[in-house]
């Protein structure tokens, strides 16, 4: 396991510094909108909170945090800090295979695509999206958190933003819960699902097992939202008995510190989820990428609900 302090301070001295994790210019991470035909102004404000969009680069990062943890060059990542954060940014947008940001550029498309079928008026603007800190908040560092927050917080307000979509339950709990309490700021919050309109929809007839995330099962208690829509649709979704407010960590939050704890709990969780036989579905970018690493098919839930748009 790596020292989660090198961890801890690696990561907010490179959001003090660039306002992203990893250092990486948000112009090179955050390229979907681009294809995707989403207006500028008008209606809710799409906040990605570039969850998504990070993926791909998580996953480089964690691939080369596997290969040396409980090694002689563990404690090494200490110096991690004193590098350029730009200089290591960009090294890691290198190593990023390109298909894999393709891969999940096609989700955030999607759900584009589920919004506008729906007409639910949206816009949006990728100045005004950017990373809400989440991850500084769940490692313990509440001061780097809070004053990034406000800083996000105060983008928004200035530009008049009042009603943000989510894509993620990370952001979703960010904006939602914690930004009222630390910045003193409230926006009106709600996650993409929970704005469709079904008669966007065709009918389909296919099981699946949905795996809850954390954040919406434990915490915010938008779980079934999702899982009524697809029942809806004619799509069943295989009970698991760790779900909801009892569901299963995938292990992801804990990559950063240590992939091999994180694969051990996921493990557990991919077997749980395994049990049914039925396709899984993730609605989550770590969730997704997690249970992915563990050699799994699992698919994105916007991706069920754009392939059976009418």
């Amino acid at each position: 396991m790596y020292d989660p302090r090198d961890i801890i301070e690696t990561i907010a001295g490179n959001l003090r510094r660039t306002r992203n994790p990893f250092g990486i210019p948000n112009f090179l991470v955050n390229r979907w909108w681009t294809e995707a035909g989403v207006p500028d102004k008008g209606g809710a404000l799409l906040f990605t909170g570039l969850m998504y969009q990070f993926i791909p680069y998580i996953e480089t990062a964690t691939k080369y945090l596997a290969r040396y943890e409980e090694s002689p060059w563990t404690g090494y990542l200490r110096y991690a800090r004193y590098l350029p954060s730009t200089l290591s940014g960009l090294g890691l947008a290198l190593m990023t295979p390109s298909r894999e940001k393709r891969k999940f550029n096609a989700i955030l498309q999607n759900i584009a695509r589920i919004l506008n079928a729906s007409g639910s008026r949206c816009c949006y603007r990728p100045r005004l999206d950017q990373y809400s800190g989440i991850l500084l908040y769940d490692l313990g560092d509440q001061k780097t958190f809070v004053k990034h927050a406000r800083w996000v917080a105060r983008r928004l307000k200035s530009a008049g933003v009042s009603e943000l979509i989510t894509v993620d339950p990370h952001t979703t709990y960010a904006l939602k819960e914690l930004y009222p309490k630390y910045t003193g700021v409230r926006f009106k919050v709600s996650p993409y699902f929970e704005r469709i309109d079904l008669k966007a929809f065709r009918q389909a007839s296919r099981a699946v097992t949905l795996h809850d995330p954390c954040f919406y099962g434990r915490y915010l208690g938008l779980s079934e939202i999702p899982a009524q829509a697809l029942a809806r649709l004619g799509i069943r979704c295989h009970p698991v008995a760790q779900s909801g407010a009892y569901t299963h960590c995938c292990g992801g939050p804990a990559e950063s510190v240590s992939p091999k704890l994180a694969g051990e709990v996921g493990g557990r969780r991919l077997a749980q989820l395994q049990a049914a036989g039925t396709p899984i579905v993730a609605m989550c970018p770590i969730c997704l990428g997690n249970l992915r690493k563990l050699g799994a098919h699992v698919e994105d839930l916007s991706s069920i609900l754009a392939a059976a748009l009418a």
